[in-house]
């Protein structure tokens, strides 16, 4: 790049060095990707979250057990995952109920059917956030590698020119740093989004698990 070229952002991107813009390609990709997951993300924990106010809301009006059982059994494949987890303890106890008198017996397999139902929906609503945990981390790296050689290459250069001065190292190294700027906007979002959507399922755990609780004193207290 010579002193009296362009220095927008196109023009360093286009004059950089086949591996820096490799870098460049490859952390655009993964911003793209990354974006991707934080909407789809956002959209499922969201209507994960109003299908459990909604769910909560029909199992404490005191509705009758057996009519809530079979609207989730009925919906099972658009349920929210509270409702699921209420429909495999549901029909777990009705079924040991009818083989067992053994109350111990019968709310722990409730329990266990309830527990593995739960963790099949929390694994479910943390898939992908390893993805974007891993861009965050790994992503100003990634930059950075980009700069590093961009700058080298901007300082072997200078090998050529008898005077060197600022004018002719600055394009160098402005379009090294471009690297490290698109690293940063790959990363920054994603780390957000991983902070906000690990906070938002951790709180639907924890709804999801004091329901289990409170789900099984119930079921205890049918058996009596």
């Amino acid at each position: 790049m010579t002193v009296n070229q362009d220095l927008s952002i196109l023009s360093l991107i286009s004059e950089a060095s086949v591996l820096v813009q490799l870098v460049m390609a490859l952390l655009a990709g993964l911003s793209l990707v990354s974006w991707y997951w934080i909407f789809r993300k956002g959209f499922q924990i969201r209507a994960a979250r109003t299908q459990t106010a909604e769910f909560e809301r029909d199992f404490w009006s005191g509705g009758d057990l057996n009519a809530l059982y079979q609207s989730a059994s009925a919906a099972r494949h658009h349920a929210g995952g509270m409702e699921r987890i209420f429909e495999a303890g549901y029909r777990e106890y009705t079924k040991l109920r009818a083989k067992s008198h053994d109350h111990d017996a019968i709310i722990e397999g409730a329990r266990r059917a309830m527990r593995a139902t739960y963790q099949r929906e929390v694994d479910d609503l943390e898939a992908h956030l390893a993805f974007l945990a891993s861009v965050g981390s790994v992503s100003p790296y990634i930059g950075l590698l980009g700069t590093v050689w961009g700058i080298m290459n901007a300082f072997r250069g200078l090998s050529s020119v008898g005077a060197a001065t600022l004018a002719h190292v600055a394009p160098g190294i402005a379009e090294a740093l471009v690297a490290t700027a698109i690293g940063l906007f790959a990363a920054i979002p994603a780390v957000v989004a991983y902070n906000r959507f690990a906070h938002d399922i951790d709180r639907l755990s924890i709804r999801c698990e004091s329901f289990m609780e409170e789900f099984s004193n119930i079921l205890q207290r049918q058996l009596r």
